[in-house]
């Protein structure tokens, strides 16, 4: 039990102190290139022949990181104590990046507060988005930043965490594949129309539980905008095309006060104010103490009887998907 408490704070306190390694040494980098790789090697016609590609390409990259996950897991155990705490904590460390994201997002915004609009927008899509940056204002560079930390709280931060509590390290693993092989084909470009089809749905059913959790989560650390975050998410949170992003970005909208519209796509928070510099720092400051809140909620989750949480996660699953499959079509 001790083990377990100590295991999710200790893994916090390597993001805090260390940050990620270089990317020679981390996971998720070697993920990715396993899978541009494998990109590289895909068939460029037929539909169904891409499509069977890019799902074989996602189970069979989950099978494998789980399966490794498992033995990482059971070598990890066989050290003595606290060994086994640092070496299983590191691991799971990998998997996410609080550090990371306020770094980022704070490097964007520093550029804004100077009035360096070039480079916030040079930053804002070197760090946190994929889209063509070079035409925002300074207001859409501002809700970019903002809707990234949102999203980035839930894909990088809430999703592992729950998933190790539920799984441990072969489910944590398992996910962080899932979203980087979303991150890296589930594009409607030619290419990848139909071979990331099924790794973008993957990813959408993956986060069906941690983006609500993250909206609420937010919600709570938001403290007295709790009420105008609530009704801004459950207004908006359908307008996005992703089935999944909108919920802790329509929130986190909400909890500021402000609109966030990315051009020709969407607008949450309709008939708010345009977000500041001063707004983007107050995302980084939310988002911060929703991890730690998030974290707190992670060990107790961790401590529960694993039968009793797993049958609780799976009715959720069934629930949440009923209501939101008409989005998921192939």
């Amino acid at each position: 039990m001790i083990t377990t408490i100590l295991m999710i704070p200790c893994a916090f306190l390597f993001d805090l102190l260390l940050g990620d390694p270089p990317n020679r040494y981390h996971p998720v980098a070697w993920m990715g290139s396993f899978i541009a790789a494998m990109r590289r090697r895909a068939p460029k016609r037929g539909r169904l022949v891409q499509l069977g590609y890019g799902g074989g390409l996602a189970l069979g990259g989950v099978t494998v990181l789980a399966g490794t996950g498992w033995l990482l897991q059971c070598a990890c155990r066989r050290l003595p104590f606290p060994l086994d705490v640092f070496a299983t904590a590191w691991l799971l460390k990998t998997t996410f990046s609080a550090r990371g994201l306020a770094r980022a997002a704070g490097e964007v915004n520093a550029a804004l507060q100077r009035d360096d609009l070039p480079e916030a927008r040079r930053l804002l899509a070197w760090h946190l988005v994929s889209r063509d940056t070079s035409a925002l204002s300074k207001s859409h560079v501002c809700a970019a930043t903002i809707e990234s930390v949102a999203e980035n709280l839930s894909d990088g931060i809430v999703a592992p965490l729950l998933y190790y509590a539920l799984g441990g390290l072969p489910a944590a693993l398992a996910y962080r594949f899932i979203n980087t092989g979303d991150a890296m084909l589930g594009y409607h470009d030619e290419e990848r129309e139909w071979l990331g089809k099924i790794p973008a749905r993957l990813d959408d059913v993956a986060n069906v539980v941690p983006a609500r959790v993250s909206a609420f989560v937010l919600l709570l650390a938001a403290g007295k905008d709790f009420q105008r975050g609530w009704r801004v998410w459950r207004r908006d949170r359908g307008l996005t095309e992703s089935p999944n992003a909108g919920h802790p970005m329509s929130a986190m909208a909400g909890l500021l006060g402000v609109e966030l519209e990315k051009l020709g796509h969407y607008r949450l928070g309709t008939g708010q104010r345009a977000p500041t510099p001063h707004d983007v720092a107050r995302s980084i400051r939310v988002m911060k103490t929703a991890t730690v809140l998030v974290a707190i909620a992670g060990v107790a989750l961790a401590c529960l009887g694993r039968k009793h949480h797993e049958l609780y996660f799976a009715a959720a699953i069934r629930t949440i998907c009923a209501r939101t499959s008409a989005s998921w079509r192939i």
